[in-house]
C-alpha cells in the first residue's frame, strides 16, 4: 500500500523545522492528544505542518479563525498536495444575515442570505471527498463546528450507477428529484438535470465544469461519461459513477415521514404552550409559520430555514450533539488549529452567541424550542471529538499550552537566519519627536515602518502632525474596507508613503517584509492591546527585515513588557547561537509584489476611492448588479476574497438605491 499523502515542494526542511517535524510526529506516535507548535514569524510553520501531514497517514481537517486566512492556506497546502484531496470548507460567503427579533423596537429580521454557488460546491465536495477517501486534508473555518446533515444518511442516499443496470427512465429522473436536483432543460447548472430521450444529463452540485451524461438502451445503462457541460466535449468514459445528494440537509421519505409527525406534534404543544400563557399573537404567528413550512417540506422536500428542524430530521434528542463537519472525517484524524490564540476563543464562544439569539426568536413565536439544537457545537463536546490536535501559534495562549503540556514544540530558528528585531525602551514623555527622527533615519534607508497607538484620536493626529513635517505617513482605521486597506499597503510598498499608524495593525495581518521599524507608544498601558500576546505579536511584524528593529515607547516597566522583551531576546539569543554554529548569514525575505491582493488595487476603480459617488440611473441598476454578481463569483472561484469583498458590497449598495428611488 502506497503513502497516503505525496508531499511536493523544492524545497528541504531547513532551521528548527528538522527537529521539529520529527518531535510532532513521535509525539503523536506516543499518544499525546494535545500539542502546541510555537513557531514565530516567518519560521515556515505551514511547511512544517505540511511535513506533518505527509507523514502521518491519516485525514486533516485544518481550522483557521479568518475565511482570508483560510484561503491563503487553503492555496498553499494545494500546492503542497497537488495529487491529493485539498478541500475549502467555509461558511456561505456573499452574505448572510442572520434570523433575529428584536423584542425592544419589536422588529423581526428574516434571514437574509446571497449563498454563493462556488462556496456551496466546495462545500459540498469537502462532504463527498471524505465520503469516497481518505487522503483529505481540509482547511475550514470555524463554521465547521456548525451543524450540517447527517453522515450516515447523506451517504446512504447516493446514487450509484454501472454500466449495465437496469434503470428505466422514470427510475433515475426518480431518484434525481429525491436527491433534491432539479429538472431544467434549458438552464443547465449545478443542482440540476436535463433529459433528452434516453440520455440523462445531470451537473452534481460538487463539481465544477464537470457533468455527467449516462445512455440508456432498452432500460440498460448502456454508456457513462464525464463531459464539460459548456464546450460539451467528452472528458472521459465511466464504468461507474456514485452521484451524491445536491443538499446536505437530505434525508429519506420515510425518515421525512416521521420528521412531519413529530414537527406537528411539537408545534401543537408549542402553540397549546402560547395559549395557556395568553400569548396569541405568539400563538398564531409560530402557528402559521411552521404550517407553511411543513407544507414546502412535503411538496418539495425542504423549505426555507429546514436546518431549524434538524432535531427532528436526525431523530436527535433535546440537547443532542448535533451533526457536523467534523463527524465525517472517522475516529481517526488529525486536526490543526491556527493562530490558535484566536482561533480557540472563536470555537469556545460560538454556541452561546447562536443560543441568545435563537433563544429570543423561541420566546417569541418565531421558532419551535427544537430550533435551538440547531447549533454550533459546546466546547466540550468539541474536545470529545478531537483525537490528535496540534495548536499552531507564535504566541499561544495559557489555556493550549496547559492542554498540550508537556508537548510544547518550539520553533524558534528560521530557514532564512532571520532574528527577532532587538528592543528598545525609550520614554513617552518625549515619543513624538523622538519618533519623526526615527522615522526619517528608517525610510532614508529605504525601509518602512508601522506605529500603533491606543487611540483613533491620537493615530490621525500623529498622523496630520508627521505629514506636515514632511513625512510621508497614512493612518489606518477598522473603519477601512478591505479594498481600502489593501491600497493602503500596496501603496507603502511602492513608495507612495512610508509609514502606517494605526490603533491595532494586528488584524490587517500586515506581514511586509520591508517594514524595519515597530514603534509602539503607551507600551506600558496594561490591557488587551499591550498585553504579552499583542506585544510580541506586534513586535513580530519586524521580523522579515535583516535591519529591524522593536521601540516600546513608555515611562514604566510593566510585567506584559518585561514578559515580551525576556521571551523576544530568549528567541533572539537562540537564532544568534544557531546562525553562528552553523556560520549562516541572515538574509531578508523578499515577497512578490504582484499577488492578487495588490494587483487588484490597480484597477481603474481604486483610482477613483476619494471621488464623489458616480450618480446612478436607476433603470441601469440590474444590469450592473448582474455584471457585479459575475465579477464576485470570478473573485471567489480564484480565492480572491478581498476583491469579492468590494463586489459584494457595491451590490448591496446598488440594491439600496434601487429601494430607495
Amino acid at each position: 500500500m502506497g503513502k497516503l499523502f505525496k508531499l511536493k515542494s523544492s524545497y528541504k526542511p531547513a532551521g528548527d523545522q528538522p527537529k521539529v517535524i520529527d518531535k510532532l510526529i513521535d509525539n503523536i506516535k506516543n499518544g499525546a492528544q494535545y500539542q502546541t507548535l510555537l513557531g514565530v514569524t516567518g519560521s515556515g510553520k505551514t511547511f512544517t505542518i505540511a511535513n506533518l501531514i505527509d507523514k502521518i497517514e491519516k485525514p486533516v481537517l485544518i481550522i483557521s479563525h479568518n475565511k482570508t486566512l483560510a484561503a491563503q492556506l487553503y492555496n498553499e497546502f494545494s500546492g503542497f498536495f497537488p495529487d491529493n484531496a485539498v478541500e475549502y470548507f467555509i461558511s456561505y460567503y456573499d452574505y448572510y444575515q442572520p434570523e433575529a427579533y428584536i423584542p425592544r423596537t419589536d422588529t423581526y429580521i428574516a434571514k437574509d442570505s446571497s449563498i454563493n454557488d462556488e462556496i456551496d460546491r466546495l462545500k459540498q465536495k469537502t462532504t463527498m471527498s471524505l465520503l469516497t477517501r481518505r487522503d483529505v486534508i481540509v482547511v475550514a473555518s470555524v463554521s465547521c463546528i456548525y451543524g450540517i446533515g447527517e453522515k450516515e444518511e447523506y451517504a446512504s442516499m447516493s446514487f450509484s450507477v454501472n454500466i449495465g443496470d437496469n434503470f428505466t427512465r422514470k427510475d433515475i429522473l426518480s431518484r434525481f428529484v429525491e436527491l433534491l436536483y432539479v429538472r431544467n432543460d434549458i438552464d443547465f447548472d449545478r443542482g440540476t438535470f436535463r433529459v433528452r430521450g434516453d440520455i440523462i444529463d445531470i451537473y452534481p452540485a460538487y463539481m465544477r465544469n464537470l457533468a455527467i451524461r449516462i445512455e440508456l438502451f432498452d432500460d440498460v445503462v448502456d454508456r457513462i461519461v464525464m463531459f464539460d457541460p459548456i464546450s460539451m466535449r467528452i472528458i472521459e468514459d465511466r464504468k461507474s459513477v456514485v452521484i451524491f445528494p445536491a443538499n446536505q440537509y437530505i434525508s429519506s421519505k420515510e425518515r421525512r415521514d416521521a420528521a412531519l409527525k413529530t414537527i406537528k406534534a411539537e408545534l401543537q404543544k408549542r402553540v397549546a404552550y402560547f395559549k395557556r400563557k395568553g400569548k396569541l399573537i405568539e400563538a398564531q404567528r409560530i402557528e402559521e409559520r411552521v404550517n407553511f413550512d411543513l407544507e414546502m417540506i412535503e411538496q418539495v422536500g425542504t423549505c426555507s430555514g429546514i436546518e431549524n428542524y434538524s432535531r427532528h430530521f436526525s431523530n436527535r434528542k433535546e440537547g443532542e450533539t448535533p451533526a457536523t463537519l467534523i463527524d465525517y472525517f472517522g475516529d481517526d484524524f488529525l486536526t490543526i488549529i491556527d493562530e490558535s490564540h484566536v482561533t480557540l476563543p472563536q470555537l469556545k464562544g460560538m454556541y452561546r452567541g447562536d443560543r441568545s439569539r435563537k433563544r429570543t426568536l423561541v420566546d417569541y413565536g418565531f421558532r419551535l424550542p427544537s430550533a435551538l439544537d440547531n447549533r454550533p457545537l459546546m466546547f466540550e463536546e468539541l474536545q470529545q471529538k478531537w483525537k490528535d490536535v496540534v495548536f499552531v501559534s507564535a504566541t499561544p495562549a495559557e489555556f493550549e499550552k496547559e492542554l498540550s503540556k508537556p508537548h510544547i514544540v518550539e520553533q524558534i530558528v528560521r530557514p532564512t537566519g532571520l532574528m527577532e528585531p532587538p528592543v528598545f525602551v525609550k520614554p513617552m514623555d518625549s515619543a513624538v519627536d523622538d519618533l519623526a527622527g526615527e522615522i526619517k533615519k528608517t525610510t532614508q534607508a529605504g525601509n518602512k515602518v508601522f506605529v500603533t497607538t491606543l487611540t483613533k484620536k491620537m493615530a490621525e493626529d500623529l498622523s496630520e502632525y508627521y505629514n506636515n513635517l514632511g513625512l510621508k505617513t497614512k493612518y489606518m482605521h477598522s473603519e477601512l474596507n478591505a479594498i481600502e486597506r489593501a491600497k493602503i499597503i500596496s501603496d507603502l510598498r511602492n513608495g507612495v508613503f512610508d509609514c502606517i499608524i494605526g490603533v491595532n495593525l494586528l488584524r490587517e495581518g500586515l506581514d511586509i517584509p520591508e517594514v524595519a521599524l515597530v514603534a509602539i507608544l503607551d507600551a506600558d498601558k496594561e490591557g488587551f492591546l499591550r498585553s504579552e500576546t499583542s506585544l510580541i505579536q506586534t513586535s513580530g511584524r519586524a521580523a522579515r527585515n535583516v535591519d529591524s528593529k522593536v521601540i516600546f515607547y513608555a515611562n514604566k516597566m510593566t510585567d506584559s513588557m518585561k514578559t515580551a522583551i525576556d521571551e523576544i531576546n530568549r528567541r533572539r539569543k537562540l537564532q544568534e547561537d544557531y546562525n553562528k554554529k552553523y556560520n549562516i548569514t541572515p538574509k531578508g525575505i523578499t515577497k512578490s509584489k504582484d499577488n492578487k491582493m495588490l494587483e487588484m488595487c490597480n484597477l481603474d476603480y481604486m483610482d477613483k476611492l476619494n471621488e464623489p459617488e458616480v450618480v446612478v440611473n436607476k433603470k441601469d441598476i440590474p444590469k450592473m448588479i448582474r455584471m457585479l454578481r459575475g465579477q464576485l463569483k470570478k473573485a471567489v472561484k480564484e480565492m480572491d476574497f478581498e476583491s469579492a469583498i468590494k463586489y459584494r458590497d457595491e451590490i448591496e449598495r446598488l440594491k439600496k438605491l434601487d429601494l430607495e428611488s
